[in-house]
């Protein structure tokens, strides 16, 4: 595979960018090598700037669920544009999005948009100190929150592909109001709720945690969690910023049966472009400023492009079928990689919900942060490079999601499955 023009790119960033990327998973520092440089997606597929082409399972880390350049969603921000690319101002459009997010998600009687999953996350989080007046809050190890100081003790995503256990530059102030727990493990969460119920404000999660692979949740843990947060007064945060119309068109949330008290949203809602949201019940979001007197603010919250493109994206997730079809591709990648490694006698657990699915190099089972870092990443570092010199690009990290999209076809779930059978015979 020809990398020479992503190499010279790749040389000249490190001149100006810190390791010559602009989010750390990118460079590829967990699987080796130099990361490519992508000229244009179009469908399932990503193009380099050598003029390679890949199967795309990394979908810009999820958001792209209507594949790479939809004609819909581009026709639709290129009319936007033209009238102006921010305002600082109501639109329209931001009340209509507003609307469909309101409608589809349980949980959600209002909501605040921002400009990213961070944001959505760190003012849902300070909305429920505001709510309780407590100041304590409960997170999972091996679940990503965003950057935000006192949400990266324990964190995983690309704290988990660095082997950075915390981050230096958050002082233990910080997060000394930050207590964790195993993901699943429900017991350690009783444990520390009797402890520190009169303190806890809020207990925060990835419903299927997206951060440390795909792990999903056990039964019943969601269900006990939204049993003790409420017994104890304590707001149920529900991060899904990347299972938000992603596993089911109402979320996680809907899917499971299990209606939390605040959730947040990124990722789908604006069609790949940057947005983020969170909302809940009515007599919560109205503490949120200018109704309450809890202050978040953005100059680009509710971009009249962003908003564009997640009405036209959503509308299109309605469409009936959707989402059995989406299911129905993801199951048949799934089993096609887990029989190609059982045939050629690799250790592989595979885990899905929905078009979210998970690849560990184990003999499992994966239920939590501990378990899935014994995943062996070394094997999947050489499983990454020989699929990607095949043309099918999966996330340079174990501990990321792939996903599927409406545009990937059978033949293109066919291709990737043949590839995986020679790739899992040379491992």
């Amino acid at each position: 595979m020809k990398t020479t023009r992503s190499k010279q790119l790749f040389a000249e960033a490190l001149r100006y960018i810190p390791g010559g990327v602009n989010s750390p998973v990118r460079a590829f520092r967990s699987v080796g090598g130099q990361p490519l440089f992508i000229k244009r997606a179009k469908g399932s597929r990503l193009y380099d700037v050598d003029g390679n082409s890949f199967i795309d399972y990394v979908l810009s880390w999820g958001p792209m669920i209507l594949g790479h350049a939809p004609a819909p969603v581009i026709k639709a921000i290129t009319r936007a544009a033209a009238n102006g690319t921010s305002y600082g101002a109501p639109t329209e459009q931001e009340v209509r999005l507003a609307q469909m997010i309101t409608e589809a998600v349980p949980s959600m009687q209002e909501v605040r948009l921002v400009s990213s999953g961070t944001e959505a996350v760190m003012s849902a989080v300070r909305l429920a100190r505001g709510f309780t007046n407590r100041d304590a809050i409960l997170k999972f190890e091996g679940c990503y929150h965003g950057h935000t100081d006192y949400l990266l003790a324990k964190a995983g995503s690309g704290l988990a592909t660095l082997s950075i256990p915390d981050c230096p530059g958050v002082p233990d102030d910080f997060t000394r109001h930050t207590l964790t727990a195993p993901y699943n493990d429900i017991a350690t969460v009783q444990r520390l709720i009797q402890a520190h119920h009169e303190d806890l404000a809020c207990v925060i999660v990835e419903p299927i945690a997206g951060n440390m692979g795909v792990v999903p949740p056990r039964d019943d843990f969601l269900a006990n969690l939204r049993e003790l947060t409420r017994a104890h007064g304590i707001l149920l945060i529900f991060d899904e910023v990347i299972t938000g119309f992603r596993v089911h068109y109402g979320g996680a949330q809907a899917l499971y049966g299990v209606t939390p008290d605040l959730t947040c949203l990124g990722k789908i809602i604006g069609g790949g472009l940057p947005v983020g949201a969170y909302g809940g019940a009515r007599e919560i979001m109205r503490l949120v400023a200018p109704a309450g007197p809890v202050y978040q603010a953005g100059t680009l919250s509710g971009n009249p492009l962003a908003v564009t493109a997640g009405i036209e994206t959503l509308k299109r997730l309605k469409t009936p079928g959707v989402y059995r079809k989406l299911d129905e591709r993801a199951a048949a990648l799934a089993e096609g990689l887990r029989e190609a490694a059982k045939k050629a006698g690799v250790p592989l657990i595979q885990t899905r919900v929905g078009s979210m699915l998970g690849a560990f190099f184990t003999k499992g089972p994966v239920v939590d942060y501990a378990s899935a870092k014994q995943s062996d990443t070394k094997a999947y570092a050489k499983f990454f490079h020989r699929m990607l010199n095949k043309g099918v690009y999966f996330a340079p990290s174990q501990f990321e999601a792939a996903f599927l999209s409406t545009a990937h076809t059978p033949s293109d779930i066919e291709e990737t499955i043949k590839s995986a059978r020679a790739v899992f015979k040379s491992l």
